[in-house]
């Protein structure tokens, strides 16, 4: 980890290097993805069985693509009952929290007129659950659990296979727990264009959602338009706010928690305390001898990992909004008093005892979020993102001669005259 007193050339430098993380400019690999797209789009079903055999070493045809009932049986066989159980319990609690955020159609009235809004739950989604370093049967919940919940028609998900074509039973049985309605073999930039174009044996979806690696990142981003996607995400991230009141054992604790994720997962503390910040370096550097993925924690750890120490709580909070990070946690003597003065973060975790991982499985909120600084103006994935709104708007003949003239005269001042004409000839003597 590194060390650094807080001041503008910190701050800058810090920025510029998470900046640099960003999946923009990454000319070779939107090259390659491209050319994914394409020849999915031209090819369907083969160009996909394909790729899964390049880069996964499965043999996937269109006999096996589909997870069977079977292999969801055996997924259950394969795993623990009290896995089984916790996956029920987490999705009892996802929702229940994402209930919460269900909105209803609304309609006004007033003197011949009726203004509203509709709200719809989309129909078809792709979610891509990622694989590869590690199984995320959490990803699946907080994936299918809100499109669920919001009512959308037909979900499919698409996660990678292993040489075996299998998908990680833990995976399918969050998946089959979670509502799924459809499991696909394959992964990759060639599963989003398989969701974005559709295929024989591919639903074209109407959003993609789900976060992965740098291909799936760049995939999303280039067939956006065509379809919807909830953001580019990027490597994990977690800020740690604290004062002198912290644990220093939890709080490196947390901090290594995002930093097994992957070489370009970024942590970071931020205190007002000299004392606390030497005592979380030495339990860093502690717990990393003992983890098992140490090799990819210490990656992390070096390029991406800072000990930040602020003048008072001011600047401190004033850098967490700069950074706006995926994980905030917030470590003080009254954490929701701090809590009112920040204004950029993915999800807010408040206290020693509410550690990031309570929110990656348990708590309810979902933990896909935005990164890179994109708390800045995106929010958590919910409801909102497995919905769409249309306005609905009715005027009655009296309603509309009161204003018509006023409608005219504007559509005249843009220079639109078929529109004044179309208001106007509902007037003609």
């Amino acid at each position: 980890m590194k060390i650094r007193r807080l001041n503008e050339n910190t701050r800058k430098e810090i920025l510029k290097e998470l900046s640099g993380r960003s999946h923009s400019g990454n000319d070779d690999y939107a090259k390659t993805v491209n050319e994914i797209i394409d020849n999915v789009r031209e090819n369907g079903d083969k160009a996909v069985f394909e790729y899964t055999k390049k880069f996964d070493g499965a043999d996937i045809s269109s006999d096996n693509f589909i997870v069977t009932k079977e292999e969801i049986d055996e997924a259950y066989s394969l795993v623990s009952d009290r896995l089984v159980e916790i996956i029920r319990h987490s999705i009892a609690n996802i929702r229940k929290y994402h209930e919460c955020q269900l909105r209803q159609s609304f309609f006004t009235t007033d003197d011949g007129i009726i203004l509203g809004q509709r709200i719809l739950p989309l129909d078809i989604v792709g979610l891509y659950v990622p694989g590869g370093k590690a199984a995320y049967p959490s990803s699946v919940l907080m994936n299918v659990v809100p499109a669920k919940v919001a009512g959308v028609r037909r979900i499919q998900v698409a996660t990678p296979v292993g040489k075996d074509g299998k998908i990680n039973p833990n995976t399918l049985v969050a998946a089959n727990e979670a509502g799924a309605d459809v499991i696909y073999k394959m992964g990759g930039a060639q599963a989003i264009a398989a969701f974005a174009y559709g295929t024989d044996m591919v639903e074209k979806v109407d959003k993609i959602c789900g976060p992965g690696n740098i291909f799936v990142a760049l995939a999303k981003r280039a067939v956006y338009g065509s379809v919807s996607i909830d953001s580019v995400a990027g490597p994990s991230e977690i800020l740690v706010l604290a004062d002198k009141t912290a644990n220093a054992r939890y709080v490196a604790a947390d901090l290594l928690s995002q930093a097994e994720h992957d070489e370009m997962a970024s942590s970071i503390l931020v205190t007002t305390s000299d004392g606390l910040a030497e005592k979380v370096e030495k339990e860093i550097n502690a717990f990393i001898k003992e983890l098992p993925r140490k090799d990819i924690i210490t990656a992390s750890t070096d390029n991406y990992g800072y000990i930040v120490i602020a003048e008072n709580m001011d600047d401190a909070v004033s850098f967490v909004n700069d950074i706006a990070s995926e994980h905030l946690e917030i470590v003080t003597k009254d954490p929701f008093d701090t809590m009112t003065k920040v204004r950029n973060a993915g999800a807010i975790f408040l206290g020693e005892y509410s550690s990031e991982p309570l929110g990656d499985y348990f708590a309810g909120p979902n933990h896909v979020l935005p990164t890179n600084g994109t708390a800045r103006f995106f929010s958590p994935l919910g409801i909102d993102d497995f919905i769409k709104k249309s306005s609905v708007i009715s005027y009655s003949k009296e309603a509309l001669e009161k204003v018509h003239e006023e409608i005219i005269d504007f559509a005249k001042a843009e220079g639109l005259t078929a529109h004044a004409n179309s208001i106007a000839v509902r007037f003609e003597q």
